[in-house]
């Protein structure tokens, strides 16, 4: 089913792929370990001052933040009753055109998270907005790579 891009209501985009999906880990260590040795990711950036690990996943990549990190401590403790650690979903869009996304948003009574900045994803640096889904999931809309990863 295609969506039309120009309706009023439709969104401003076509999601291409999921970019990229951040685990919340308890040992950042074991678990780069784990993704390399038994799916054969390979890190390709390490943030050590962040408490994340960047690992390629195919034609995406796989985020791991440690839980005591500071992006980790974000999401409360470790996995359990009251934890989660799934941090958010990155979904790559095209095209990105900020001001579109913006309007898009706030005609379905959304507002960013924050405003556009440029992340790290599967294809290299570019932009990417953040808002909450209904539950309170986290949902990163990223655009296309401004410089190649």
């Amino acid at each position: 089913m295609s969506i039309d891009r120009e309706a009023p209501d439709g969104p401003p985009f076509d999601v291409e792929r999921i970019d990229h999906v951040v685990f919340r880990v308890t040992d950042l260590a074991r678990s780069i370990a784990f993704y390399a040795q038994v799916l054969g990711c390979a890190v390709v950036r390490h943030r050590a001052h962040l408490g994340l690990a960047h690992l390629r996943a195919g034609a995406s990549m796989l985020d791991l933040i440690s839980v005591d990190g500071p992006l980790g401590a974000r999401g409360g403790r470790a996995a359990g009753s009251e934890g989660r650690n799934v941090d958010h979903l990155c979904l790559r869009i095209e095209p990105f055109d900020e001001s579109r996304l913006i309007a898009h948003l706030h005609r379905h009574g959304l507002v960013p998270l924050a405003p556009v900045d440029i992340n790290f994803g599967a294809e290299g640096d570019g932009p990417s907005l953040y808002f909450a889904d209904p539950d309170g999931h986290t949902i990163e809309l990223k655009g296309p790579a401004i410089a190649p990863a």
